[in-house]
């Protein structure tokens, strides 16, 4: 602590110290401004001006594709002028850090001579003020000048660097560690910066400028957290303003912290911004797990989707098994100890969308989500030292699964940065990596002070409750607990509206839409948070009824009714997290993550081989059987639940503090919840307000398009989220109806994305989910812009094979009741099936009375025996007889005049193509219940009734008319 010096002359009043300001702020508020002056400056250049900052002398947008530091900061308006005030305001600390390091290390540290101080000093101004000529004088304005004062700058941070870490004092190892990493990594870097910079330069290869301009950036961040570590070696540097009179009437008693070294600000506030931003951070890191968790096994279906079978990409599942190298003792230890490092290192995953490889992005991902895994439980594990801060962790593990759901709500539940999204498709992947570095360096730093706190002597386990030993409980009942905790909640609740989605019905008992109400589930997941804590409440075996019975209403109810079954199952199992976890950092690490990370993968497994039991060895054993994987579920958990009661009662009687968190934890922990609803509501708000309500693409002479297209569950052939391709595909060919086949993705290996939700806020339509998901079928789903007045799911006859789906709606079309079927069949190898299959389908559209459309995939070609059954035994007409090139998809109608067929490429969104037809309401429809097929030219159709013209030729976006490479016109 620096010595207080006070001047006092004979007469004159004692001298008054009004306030102590610590200089570790002077640290703080230098590395806050500079940070947020250049990454704010990164965030708004590329929001307003992205594809011209990135834009060089040689090759732009998409060779070159991140900015250099010059071109963000200097080169544009509002980014230059914000950046500019920014760094102003990081002058004034810049200069005092210099002035502090000084007086520290010839002072009060007293390690250098007054000369050698002095050196540095000089060095640190002349630093300072060159830094200021290329922050103000950019490229722009004077490139020589410009790169004069960088070069300067460069110099004198070599000298300044070696000179602070030699003058750093040998008491404090932390700050050396730090100071000696950093000043490796910034010259490390410069060698390969100035190589690419060459290669711009002067090989002039495309995208070199972009690898340049990653390492320019990396200097930034070495060169300000350099500085910031400052901070560590100020603890206890302490800076007072004394009035030398002795006239002030604020002595220093009366100022209410001048006791303490934070100055005005007191020490719970401190501790409250710390414990906020310790939350923040982790509830991100969190986050990312679950978006590497859930986007794990999205990226291996991508690969059985197109083999049509088990194609060995299934093992990266077992990359959850990581952890259990954990029951190496010092290797658990240096997880835990530098838990901020391995969750940097995790960040791969979410970096794997920079990969276009899907096998590269999935190995990536599977690595990332191993490392994050196995970060979190070896914190688990050594944080059961103190309960306090397990039971923290816990809930912030917690919070993640919410944020995620918030998140997903607000991105028509895909996830901005999992790795099939990327800037073209809505993906914030870059945003994503960099609040996940920033969330890394704040858990390190911090992790670094407590340590140190400890080094000085500083007893922690008071913070948290009496340190905790291991505690009776069996390592396969743990096991069995947080096993299958975790499949639960990733399975149906890491999106808010996959609940919905399992249960939904046909019209009108529909069931909830996920907007507004998803705004309840994470309502209730967050409720399951406040509960979590309670854990003498949580483990009673009254709590697990309910969380039976809930399961209970859940699956044997549909729509509405089992809609509040799963919120008061998605409360329970949030509720229950942190005892499970408790439960499994007791035990045996390797035989307790072994276990829980094997029954949580064969869960996932039986909960894929549920509907894709026909492409799996064994499958028909798990066919359709969800029933059995809740009750088995059920079981596990109740299994954990009574180890964790069990525990929960001895550390009553241990009085390890039953398990008590710090109150300022759980305080922020419903402050979050709190945030996180609200931002939902607000989400769910502007989404209504915003929605475009369903209207006729051309409502002259009561016309209508429908259509029929295989979608692959949303996953085009490069292994992106498709649904904003589609939807424009949709809005193009001016599509009233659609069918879409292969739609449910309210499962584990699709990522639970509702991504109809997208076109239909977008596009303005009406959605019939089609059969639930726990119904076992691939989907079918019907977007209409007309009101849908009554709908029947059908899981249509399958003995053998898939099980198909089929919606019979009936639709209000400008107030003539028309029915329609969308429908799926099963697979060529199953023949009996599909004449079953087809045998259904003829006999719902010949019972029914009113005008009828078609939209289905029936697998057989023209003029066979399915095809006859369908058409003939179903009394309706093909569109187009003469069509023999079809196999999968039809279009058929009747009681309507037919205008127009065609058939347009799928823009490789799919393998499939889109099937369309034309129709127009007639008066009397038994007139048109036999068709002609007496065809016309496009110029005798009206214009308001051809279709759309950008589809010849090449089309767009590769969608064209093919096969016939134009529409074809029917006169009735």
């Amino acid at each position: 602590m620096a010595e207080k010096s006070s001047i006092h002359t004979p007469g004159s009043a004692e001298p008054v110290t009004i306030k102590k300001i610590g200089a570790k702020y002077v640290a703080y508020s230098h590395t806050l401004f500079a940070y947020s002056a250049f990454l704010t400056a990164l965030g708004v250049a590329c929001y307003t001006h992205y594809y011209k900052i990135v834009q060089n002398e040689y090759f732009g947008y998409p060779d070159e594709w991140f900015p250099s530091v010059s071109a963000t900061t200097g080169d544009r308006y509002p980014a230059r002028a914000i950046f500019q005030i920014l760094i102003a305001l990081t002058s004034g600390p810049r200069f005092a850090l210099v002035f502090l390091w000084y007086f520290y290390i010839t002072h009060s540290a007293k390690t250098v001579s007054k000369g050698f101080g002095l050196g540095l000093l000089t060095i640190g101004i002349v630093r300072t003020v060159s830094c200021g000529g290329w922050v103000y004088i950019t490229s722009t304005d004077d490139h020589l000048t410009h790169d004069i004062t960088m070069v300067i700058y460069l110099l004198c941070t070599l000298p300044w660097q070696l000179g602070v870490l030699y003058s750093s004092s040998n008491d404090n190892q932390v700050a050396i560690r730090w100071r000696k990493f950093l000043t490796s990594a910034f010259f490390t870097t410069l060698p390969p910066m100035i190589y690419f910079f060459i290669q711009h330069k002067v090989q002039k290869i495309p995208g070199a400028y972009t690898t340049y301009a990653f390492f320019e950036w990396s200097l930034i961040l070495y060169d300000v957290a350099y500085d910031a570590v400052t901070a560590i070696e100020f603890q206890n540097f302490e800076l007072s303003i004394v009035d030398k009179t002795g006239n002030s009437p604020i002595a220093e008693s009366s100022v209410p912290f001048a006791s303490n070294p934070e100055g005005s600000i007191s020490p719970s506030t401190l501790r409250t911004l710390s414990v906020f931003t310790g939350f923040a951070t982790e509830t991100y890191l969190a986050f990312v797990f679950w978006s590497m968790l859930t986007s794990l096994t999205l990226l291996i279906w991508y690969f059985p989707l197109w083999y049509m079978g088990i194609s060995g990409f299934e093992a990266f599942l077992f990359i959850t098994l990581m952890p259990i190298f954990l029951g190496i003792a010092p290797l658990r230890r240096l997880v835990a100890k530098y838990r901020g490092f391995f969750h940097f290192l995790s960040l791969v995953g979410v970096a794997s969308y920079l990969k276009v490889d899907p096998v590269w992005r999935l190995s990536m991902t599977a690595v990332g989500l191993g490392l994050s895994l196995t970060t979190w439980c070896a914190h688990w594990i050594e944080s059961n030292k103190h309960t306090g801060d397990l039971e923290r962790s816990a809930l912030i593990w917690g919070l993640g699964l919410v944020m995620h759901c918030v998140v997903k709500m607000a991105w028509f539940t895909e996830n901005p940065i999992w790795p099939i999204m990327n800037k073209n498709n809505g993906g914030w992947n870059d945003a994503g990596i960099v609040l996940g570095i920033v969330a890394c360096a704040e858990v390190l730093l911090r992790d670094s002070a407590v340590r140190q706190s400890t080094e000085n002597g500083k007893d922690l386990s008071s913070l948290s409750g009496t340190n905790a030993t291991r505690q009776f409980g069996s390592s396969f009942m743990a096991a069995s607990g947080f096993g299958s905790l975790l499949f639960a909640l990733h399975s149906m609740f890491t999106d808010s509206s996959t609940i919905m989605r399992w249960t939904v019905d046909g019209y009108p008992n529909y069931g909830p839409e996920p907007v507004p109400w998803g705004v309840a589930t994470i309502a209730a997941l967050a409720f399951g948070l406040l509960l979590a804590p309670y854990r003498r409440l949580t483990t009673s075996f009254v709590w697990y009824l309910v969380g039976c019975g809930a399961c209970a209403v859940f699956y044997c109810y549909s729509a509405w009714t089992a809609y509040y079954g799963g919120l008061v199952l998605g409360t329970y199992f949030v509720s229950i997290t942190p005892a499970l976890i408790r439960g499994i950092s007791t035990q045996s690490p390797f035989k307790t993550l072994f276990g829980s990370f094997m029954i949580y993968n064969v869960l996932c497994l039986a909960h894929v081989w549920v509907v894709a039991y026909e492409f799996v060895p064994g499958g028909v054993y798990a066919r359709e059987r969800t029933d059995a994987i809740l009750v088995v579920l059920m079981a596990l958990t109740g299994l954990g639940v009574l180890n964790a009661n069990r525990q929960a009662c001895m550390d009553v009687q241990r009085k390890l503090a039953q398990f008590h968190v710090l109150k300022h934890a759980r305080a922020m922990t419903r402050m979050f919840v709190a945030a996180f609803i609200a931002i939902s509501a607000v989400v769910a708000s502007n989404r209504v307000t915003n929605a475009k309500t369903p209207a006729p693409y051309t409502t002259s002479e009561k016309s209508f398009t429908a259509a029929i297209w295989t979608i692959h569950f949303a996953l085009d052939n490069d292994m992106w989220a498709s649904e904003n391709r589609m939807r424009d595909a949709i809005r193009d060919l001016e599509l009233d109806v659609v069918g879409l086949l292969e739609s449910d993705t309210m499962r584990i290996i699709m990522g639970n994305r509702d991504w109809a939700q997208s076109i239909a806020e977008e596009l303005g339509y009406y959605v019939d989910f089609g059969p639930a998901s726990m119904k076992h079928t691939w989907g079918c789903l019907m977007l209409s812009k007309f009101p849908i007045l009554k709908s029947e799911h059908h899981l249509l006859p399958s003995p053998v094979g898939e099980l198909a789906c089929a919606i019979h709606a009936t639709l209000d079309v400008y107030g003539q009741p028309v029915d329609f079927i969308v429908s799926h069949n099963g697979q060529d190898e199953n023949y009996n099936d599909r004449i079953q299959q087809t045998t259904e389908l003829a006999r719902i559209m010949r019972t029914s009375p009113n005008p009828f459309v078609f939209l289905g995939y029936v697998v057989t070609k023209p003029q066979q025996e399915i095809y006859h059954l369908l058409f003939d035994g179903g009394d309706i007409n093909d569109i187009d007889p003469t069509d023999w090139d079809r196999w999968c998809e039809y279009v058929g109608f009747r009681g309507l005049r037919r205008i127009g067929y065609a058939r347009i490429s799928h823009g490789g969104i799919t393998d499939t193509e889109i099937q369309s037809g034309k129709f127009q309401l007639v008066q009397n429809p038994k007139d048109y219940w036999k068709a002609s097929y007496d065809r016309i030219s496009e110029s005798q159709v009206p214009p308001a009734l051809r279709y759309p013209s950008m589809f010849y030729g090449a089309g767009v976006r590769g969608h064209r008319y093919h096969v016939f490479n134009e529409p074809r016109y029917f006169e009735n």
